[in-house]
Parts: C-alpha cells; structure tokens; sequence
C-alpha cells in the first residue's frame, strides 16, 4: 500500500522528470494501456489526457488547478469566438483569453519582482502572499508556505500555448476545437508540457482525428531521440554542470579567469545538451504514442548571425515571438527605426519571459541590440569574401551568445560582473595546464559536446539512418551501452531541467 501511495502521491522532494525512474514506470503504463486503446479514437484521447493530468500532478502538485483552469476558460472563448459575429465581442473575449493566462503568469512569475522594483522606487513595500496556497490550506487542510510564491512548472509553456490558440481562433485561421477532452489533450500532452516545445493548435488538433499510425523504423527513430536526449542531459549536461559550471558561477572569485572561462563554455554547452536533450526525448515519447512535435533546435551554434541562432534555437518560442508579439508590433512594415524598435521590445519581453530578474530582462536587451547590429552590418558583410564573412560571423556570434549566458546563468549581477572582470584581469595563464588536470573530464566533455555539435547535418543524418536500419540485435546493444553509460555518469542527485524553472 505505501508503494502505490508512493507512485500515486506529489512528492516534491522527487522530481518527476525523464531522467527519474518513476517516469519511466509510468510512461511503461501508458504504453500498455495505449496499445489497448489506441484503435478507439475517443478512448485514445481520453486516457491520454488523463494521464496528462497524472503527470502534470506528479510534476506539479496543487498547481495542477492552473492547468484546468487556463484549459476551460480557452475552451469556451474558442467556442465564443466562433460564435459571435461582432467585432468588438470577439475583442473582448480575446482580452479575457490574455488577462486570465498572462494574470496567471504575472502572478506568479513576476509578482515579486514587481513588488520590489515597486519599494526600491517609491520606499514602500507591498505584502505578498501566495494566495492559492492560502486557498488550498484553508479548502484541503494543506501546509503550503503562504508567504513564498512559488512558480508552477511549465506555466510559461501552457500559458503560450493556450493564448496562441485564442490567438489563431480571432484570426479566423483556426476553427475552435469543440470537444473539451480533446482540446484538454492539447493543452496537457506531458511529453512537451513542462518544457516545450510551444505546440500550436494547427499542427497538433489534426493529428487528433488521424489513425494511428507507427512502422517500425519511426519506433527506432523515437527510440534513437530518447537516447540520444538522455545522453546529452546525463553524461554532457549534469556533469559538466555539476563538476564545473556549478561551483564557479556560484563563486567566481575564487576562480581565475581562465577558469571562468572554461565554465561559461561548459554552461554554453550544458544549457543547450539540457535544453534540446529534453526537447529529443519529449519527440521521441510523442512519436512512440503517434504524435509528430515540431523542431524545437537546429544545431544554434552553427549559426552565422545572431538572427540565425535565433532561427535555430528554441524555434517555438522565437517563432512565437515572432508571430504574437514582433509582427502585431509592426515588425518591419514601418521603417527601419520601427523595426529597430520592434526588435528591442520583442526581445525584452522574451528575456523577461525566462525570469522574473534585471539579469533576464538584460539577456533579452543583449540580443536586441545583437539582431539590430545584424540589421546594420548585413550590407558591410556582402563586401567579403564568403568564406571569411562566414567564419567571422561564425566566430562573432558564437562568442556573443556564450558572453549573453553570462547574464542568464549567473545569480546575480554583481557576480555575473565579478566573472567578467576576472576574466580581463586575473586570466592567469600560468595555471591553465593546472586547471585542466584537475577538472580534465569536464573538459574532454566540453570539447567533445562541441565537435558533435559541429558535425555537418548530413553526416548526423547518416549515423541516425545507419542506427535505424541496423539489425535490431545491433540497436538493442547499442541502446544498452549508452544506458550503462549513463548510468555511470549519473549524479547521486537528479539535477532539474533547466527550463522546468521558466
């Protein structure tokens, strides 16, 4: 009994996450049940929403109300929206769609941070408090902490969601989705709802209503990006993270500058294997149960321009900035300063969007102010040679987003400047051999993580082409080398998912 109280209990001290057992537990029940089920479209969809909402439980405790809630009030502006003729009642629902998500969001996310940037202005302090916590202590008898906001996970991710749906539904490019459980099953799909990718409701509705349908190469495939994520969150991501990153962000005056600098290239390496890791295994876990995600990464650091990282990293987002924020602006329909503009407030807004913290706010600035010099320069790198134009772009904007995760990763502003100033003035070379003898496997995994990185697209294609056609005695022996793998890099503690605290 206290087992399956266990499995079937919040415990917010285990993270319920790809890299935990329990999930996997889990996702081997799904796959069972799925395989009963799936030739019934509406038994289909429903068990897998109410797993969803299993999920969305385990991961996230009491705030798996907020998910609900965004869920039916987007449902029913959907169904108003397509109901109503008149203008301003469709506007008027629109607002409604955004106050209620973007309250959510403000709420939690960024309460605080508004409240203390209320004082350091006006000397007043406002008092906050956690009030669905208050709600919940009072309604279910719970002992949440009231004075302490606390961010529900993948709160950013639902809230965009849902709101690009209302969004697409006003502008006539999406008709409403009218049964509840199925438009629930879009918002709650768990491969993506914690982390991304930001599914629009165009391209996943329909695939409610095809057959199910899965060959054995697209279950190798999925089988391929699942292992493929693991092994970029537990043998580059966590360990980097925990044996370097880590502890000389946490502080960097102990550190010289070469070393700081060897860090802010292992968290350049470790955002992206934790961050596109998650993104692979979520694919393949929609793929295995008949669902196609979108791209959510394209080699980023292969990018020659800060616009082309941007059209490589976190594709779901930028393309949703694009489409919700950039565009409605004016984007570049009104001249250049307009554009230059727009650029700045939509970037802005995306830092802001990963933390409620000056140092977000100023990541977002950083690439604004990069994608306007691309702007300025386009016409200064046509007089090069292409391949120079290539390189030095390449190099420029490697460098220029590796200096930006500065600001994102380190916990403060004054340490994020303590690093920077040590870098210029306490590089010590004299101490790099040193250095990297004593942290010598982070530092085989930072290179190594690149080089792979910077593989042509072809050659990686042919490798997963190769795996999925070998004979399945090969896959199953290939699958268990890079568990044993994992398993002996594995931290004695799970380290989170990096964008679970967005």
């Amino acid at each position: 009994m206290d087992a399956i109280l266990k499995i079937v209990s919040y415990d917010p001290g285990e993270p319920f996450m790809f890299t935990s057992a329990l999930f996997w537990m889990f996702f081997g029940i799904v796959l069972l049940v799925h395989a009963l089920v799936y030739r019934q479209r509406v038994l289909r969809t429903g068990f897998l929403f109410l797993a969803s909402l299993f999920f969305y439980y385990k991961a996230g405790g009491y705030f798996f109300f907020l998910l609900v809630i965004s869920t039916l009030v987007d449902f029913f502006i959907g169904i108003g929206l397509e109901h109503f003729t008149k203008h301003w009642k469709r506007k008027l629902l629109l607002i409604l769609s955004l106050l209620v998500n973007l309250g959510m969001l403000g709420y939690f996310k960024y309460a605080w941070f508004i409240a203390d940037a209320w004082a350091q202005i006006t000397q007043q302090s406002i008092e906050m408090k956690d009030w669905l916590a208050v709600v919940s202590n009072a309604v279910f008898g719970s002992n949440f902490n009231v004075d302490d906001i606390v961010l529900p996970i993948g709160i950013s991710f639902f809230t965009f969601q849902t709101i690009s749906y209302s969004m697409d539904v006003y502008r006539r490019q999406l008709a409403p989705v009218h049964n509840i459980i199925d438009f629930g099953f879009y918002v709650s799909f768990f491969p993506q709802l914690v982390a991304g990718p930001i599914v629009r409701a165009r391209e996943f509705v329909p695939q409610l209503y095809r057959p199910f349908n899965l060959s054995e190469k697209q279950v190798w495939h999925a089988t391929f990006l699942i292992i493929a994520g693991l092994s970029k969150k537990l043998i580059f991501a966590d360990y980097i993270a925990v044996n370097l990153v880590d502890r000389v962000f946490e502080n960097p005056y102990l550190y010289s500058g070469f070393e700081i600098l060897s860090a802010i290239y292992g968290y350049t390496l470790q955002i992206y294997c934790d961050f596109s890791g998650y993104t692979d295994v979520a694919i393949g876990l929609a793929l295995l149960l008949g669902f196609r995600l979108p791209l959510n990464f394209n080699s980023p650091y292969k990018a020659l321009s800060v616009s082309e990282f941007w059209r490589r990293w976190h594709i779901s987002l930028s393309s949703w900035l694009r489409d919700y924020l950039y565009i409605p602006l004016g984007g570049n329909r009104k001249g250049k300063l307009r554009m230059y503009f727009n650029l700045m407030i939509t970037m802005t807004l995306g830092g802001l969007w990963h933390g409620a913290s000056w140092r977000f706010v100023l990541w977002g600035i950083w690439h604004g102010l990069g994608l306007v010099a691309d702007k300025l320069l386009k016409p200064l790198s046509s007089r090069f040679p292409r391949w120079i134009a290539s390189w030095t772009g390449f190099l420029i904007t490697f460098h220029f987003v590796a200096a930006g995760w500065i600001l994102f990763r380190a916990p403060d502003l004054q340490r994020a400047g303590t690093m920077v100033n040590r870098i210029i003035d306490a590089f010590q070379p004299d101490m790099m051999i040193q250095s990297m003898q004593v942290n010598m496997l982070s530092f085989i995994l930072i290179v190594t993580g690149f080089v792979l990185h910077w593989l042509p697209a072809s050659l990686k294609e042919n490798i997963r082409g190769r795996f999925i056609t070998a004979q399945w005695t090969v896959k199953v022996a290939l699958v268990v080398i890079a568990v044993l793998i994992m398993i002996q890099f594995r931290t004695a503690d799970m380290v989170p998912y990096i964008y679970f605290r967005f």
